[in-house]
């Protein structure tokens, strides 16, 4: 008797499972931010260039476009297997359903089932040039703000010399925030 009722216990739990909602994928707020944002530019990008929209056409507009990729968006092309050190080659899983002009949302929950990876990407905190004091900075965060100018700081040996690199270049790269500062 004992045998039967564990036997049907367990034939209601297994089938309490199988009626309960599976997880769900579907995107949170803030989500795969660097995917959607990515290929939400590059799909009108697409839309813009006038692209036929076919998937070969799409892939080989994409592997142009991550060609060009930095940061995070590089890495997201590395996942997707658009870059020519790629390990895993998924970036028809982007190209099919741009092509069908599914979503980028849509894509982006779909590459999340493939690579959690993909929705983890994150952008970097973007500091205000205008109101930032670049002497409260870390250096790391200097070399940065450098970095994302494409410039170097050649000779650079101390935390003073970086952030006279910047403020030399501050009127090139961003204008808006060297006019408004006042301590240059």
């Amino acid at each position: 008797m004992r045998g039967r009722m564990r036997a049907a216990n367990g034939l209601w739990a297994a089938l309490a499972l199988m009626l309960l909602p599976a997880e769900s994928h579907a995107l949170r707020e803030g989500d795969c931010e660097v995917c959607v944002s990515y290929l939400g530019r590059f799909y009108q990008s697409l839309k813009e260039k006038n692209v036929e929209f076919t998937p070969s056409s799409i892939e080989k507009e994409l592997l142009k476009a991550c060609k060009e990729a930095k940061g995070k968006e590089n890495r997201l092309c590395y996942y997707i297997g658009a870059t020519s050190d790629a390990a895993t080659k998924i970036i028809n899983e982007v190209s099919k359903p741009l092509s069908h002009h599914i979503p980028v949302e849509k894509v982006c929950e779909k590459l999340k089932k493939k690579d959690g990876q993909i929705c983890e990407l994150k952008y970097d905190k973007q500091i205000d040039l205008s109101t930032a004091d670049l002497k409260k900075l870390r250096v790391k965060e200097l070399k940065k703000i450098l970095d994302d100018w494409g410039e170097t700081c050649k000779g650079c040996a101390e935390k003073s010399d970086y952030i006279r690199k910047i403020n030399e270049l501050m009127p090139k790269y961003a204008p808006k925030a060297a006019s408004s500062r006042t301590d240059l």
